[in-house]
C-alpha cells in the first residue's frame, strides 16, 4: 500500500527547497554584505536572509526546515524583498505559502550595492538603513562605530532596540538613556499595529521581556508616539561629545525602510566625525 503525503507537507516541502535554492543563488555581494574569508555556504546564509528580511533566524530555519509553522503575508514579502524575487517567483512564493500577495506587483528590492555605495559616501555623516523594527539593514563606517561596535555584533543582534536595553557601550553613548527608551518603545509599538501576527516582531518582543525588566515596564505601559527627526547627544567612547540632528528619510512605505542620518550641527562635532571615520575605516596595506 502506498501512502500519499498530505498536499500541505508537499507545499512545506516544496517552500523549503524553493526558498533554499533562491538563497544559494544571490551573493553577498549583491546585497551589500562583505563576503568575509570564511564563507562555505553558496550564497547566502540563513541569518543574512533572516537579518535582510527582518525575521528571527531560528524562525527562518525551520522554514526552511519544512516545519509547520505559520508564515504572514508580510513576512512572505519581506522575504521576496531579501531574495530579490522577480514578478514570477514572488507569487510562486505566495502561491507554495497557500497565501494572497498583498501587492502583487510591488517591486522587490532590499539592500543593493547601490544603497551600501551611497551610505559610505555620506561619510563622515553617520548613516543607515533601518526597518521599522529597529534592524540595523546596512551602514557606514561612521555609524559602525558611533554608539557601539557594530561588526563585532551578530547580525541578529543588530536593533537599535535590543541594543538599547541590553549592550552597556550603546546605552552609555546616549545621553539621555531613559527618556530615548521610553520614546523607542512607543515608537515601536505603534508601528508593530500593522505587524501584531508577524513571528520576527513577536520573537523580538518575547526576547527583550525575557532579558529586560526595564523593558517589561516601558512595554506595559502602551504608550505610543510617531515617527520624528530631533537633535541628540552622543558621548562617543574615541571621540568625545557629539551634537547631530538626527533624520528619517522613508526610501519605501512610511512603516518600512528609511535612510537614518545624523547631521553635525557645530563645526566642534564636524571634525570629530571626520576623526572618528579615520579610526573606523581600515587602514590600506602598503604594496611591497
Amino acid at each position: 500500500m502506498t501512502t500519499v503525503a498530505p498536499e500541505s507537507d508537499v507545499r512545506r516541502h516544496e517552500l523549503a527547497d524553493f526558498l533554499r535554492s533562491r538563497r544559494e543563488r544571490i551573493t553577498p555581494e549583491q546585497v551589500g554584505l562583505p563576503r568575509g574569508r570564511r564563507r562555505r555556504t553558496p550564497g547566502l546564509r540563513r541569518e543574512e536572509v533572516a537579518q535582510l528580511s527582518a525575521v528571527g533566524v531560528t524562525w527562518y530555519t525551520w522554514l526552511e526546515q519544512a516545519r509547520e509553522i505559520q508564515v504572514s503575508a508580510q513576512v512572505l514579502d519581506a522575504l521576496a524583498r531579501a531574495l530579490q524575487l522577480d514578478s514570477s517567483e514572488r507569487a510562486h512564493l505566495f502561491a507554495l505559502a497557500g497565501s494572497t500577495d498583498p501587492a502583487p506587483h510591488t517591486p522587490c528590492s532590499t539592500v543593493t550595492p547601490a544603497v551600501q555605495a551611497m551610505l559610505d559616501q555620506l561619510a563622515p555623516f553617520p548613516a543607515c538603513v533601518q526597518n521599522s523594527r529597529y534592524d540595523i539593514l546596512a551602514y557606514n563606517a561612521t555609524y559602525g562605530r558611533l554608539l557601539c561596535d557594530l561588526d563585532a555584533l551578530a547580525p541578529e543582534d543588530r536593533n537599535c532596540l535590543w541594543l538599547s536595553f541590553t549592550n552597556p557601550g550603546w546605552r552609555a553613548a546616549v545621553a539621555d538613556p531613559e527618556e530615548l527608551m521610553r520614546t523607542m518603545v512607543a515608537k515601536f509599538r505603534a508601528s508593530m499595529a500593522e505587524h501584531l501576527a508577524d513571528p520576527a516582531w513577536k520573537g523580538l518582543v518575547a526576547r527583550l521581556e525575557a532579558e529586560s525588566a526595564e523593558f517589561r515596564e516601558l512595554w506595559a505601559r502602551h504608550e505610543v508616539v510617531g515617527q520624528g527627526s530631533r537633535a541628540k547627544y552622543i558621548r562617543n567612547a574615541q571621540v568625545g561629545l557629539l551634537h547631530l540632528e538626527h533624520t528619517n528619510m522613508w526610501i519605501g512605505p512610511a512603516a518600512g525602510p528609511r535612510l537614518v542620518t545624523y547631521v553635525p550641527l557645530d563645526e566642534e562635532t564636524r571634525e570629530r566625525l571626520e576623526v572618528l571615520q579615520s579610526l573606523a575605516e581600515p587602514t590600506p596595506v602598503a604594496l611591497v
